[in-house]
């Protein structure tokens, strides 16, 4: 089992989500900058909460098929520390990403409906790969598909207080992913932040 796990609480978009990454301290904050997301942070509310959160804490910029330039901009300003891609991006767009933030950290995320989309996974250029139910439903996907899988991932879709000592025992991922797990009535509840974490903790 990795020692350790991280959890990343993503969707961060009011100060007193940041106000409970801070008290619980947690690896990292995630922040979506896609429109259509009802958690959608622009940039300026992105740089006040990443001013807010505490400097250990890595912040994660989410991008839906994004301009390369603007994601670089977010970078070189220090407002996110990782990218996270979650649109059609494909090998071409990480190394051309690369050439613009070569230091950077990706991480590249794949929904998981057969194994060939484990095979895409296995084979992507980014640094660290999500596994994910994809369609942002707060459910999991089949998780036997992932029982023999064999690269360091994060689990994300689906994962809850109930549900997340299981998963963890079951798969050992590197990190976890959670943000509709976490809230109540689509607002980040402090809770449940606290049993994920107590959960992870235990183990």
């Amino acid at each position: 089992m990795v020692i350790n796990m991280k959890i990343k609480i993503c969707g961060i978009y009011k100060i007193r989500d940041a106000d409970h990454i801070n008290k619980y301290m947690r690896d990292y904050a995630g922040f979506v900058f896609y429109k259509k997301s009802h958690r959608y942070t622009d940039d300026d509310l992105a740089s006040a909460l990443r001013k807010r959160i505490d400097s250990r804490i890595k912040t994660v910029g989410v991008f839906v098929d994004e301009d390369k330039e603007h994601i670089a901009e977010l970078y070189k300003k220090g407002i996110i520390n990782i990218i996270q891609l979650h649109g059609h991006e494909d090998e071409d767009y990480i190394r051309e990403l690369k050439k613009y933030v070569p230091d950077a950290e990706i991480w590249q995320a794949f929904a998981v409906r057969e194994k060939a989309d484990l095979e895409k996974a296995q084979r992507s250029a980014a640094d660290m790969i999500i596994l994910d139910n994809g369609y942002g439903t707060g459910k999991c996907f089949d998780w036997s598909l992932i029982e023999s899988f064999k690269r360091e991932f994060i689990l994300a879709g689906g994962v809850n207080p109930e549900n997340i000592r299981d998963a963890a025992e079951r798969f050992s991922p590197w990190a976890f992913d959670l943000s509709s797990g976490v809230e109540t009535d689509r607002i980040k509840d402090e809770k449940k932040i606290a049993a994920v974490i107590a959960a992870v903790r235990s183990l």
